[in-house]
């Protein structure tokens, strides 16, 4: 049986929230490493980082300060105002799906990969959340906007 891969239907989309969340969610440095140089080979511009808060308004200002600062120093936006505003928003979608639900005592560690391709980015986070280590588990948001 042949195996079948993710194919987007749009070549100017190009689906980057899958790219973006497939890098989010990568285990190991050689993995996320591996996956970056096929997605620079591929286009794709990309960047990761991580960030963590021990209540929702910590983790917030922290995941938006580490977005734009690696996105910035990566060069996957320029200092415009439509430029940022993109990539603060898809942060923003990003950050509401990864911490639905959760309480405001938790603490979150999250991996952050920042994808563009044309005039379109997508900021992924995957990590875990808990108020108590016995507690800990998975979350991720996703946020694509049009730049």
């Amino acid at each position: 049986m042949e195996e079948q891969v993710y194919q987007p239907s749009n070549d100017d989309y190009d689906g980057i929230g899958y790219y973006a969340l497939r890098l989010a969610m990568t285990r190991t440095l050689a993995e996320e490493m591996a996956l970056k140089q096929e997605y620079l080979t591929g286009g794709l511009s990309v960047v990761v980082t991580e960030a963590g808060g021990s209540t929702k308004k910590d983790f917030q200002q922290k995941t938006s300060r580490a977005v734009l600062g690696a996105a910035m120093n990566a060069g996957l936006v320029k200092k415009s105002s439509y430029e940022i505003h993109a990539l603060l928003h898809a942060t923003e979608e990003a950050k509401r799906g990864a911490i639905i639900n959760t309480s405001s005592e938790a603490n979150l560690a999250v991996k952050i990969a920042i994808v563009r391709k044309s005039h379109w980015i997508a900021v992924a986070i995957f990590g875990e959340s808990a108020i108590h280590p016995m507690t800990s588990h998975e979350r991720c948001g996703l946020g694509v906007m049009n730049i």
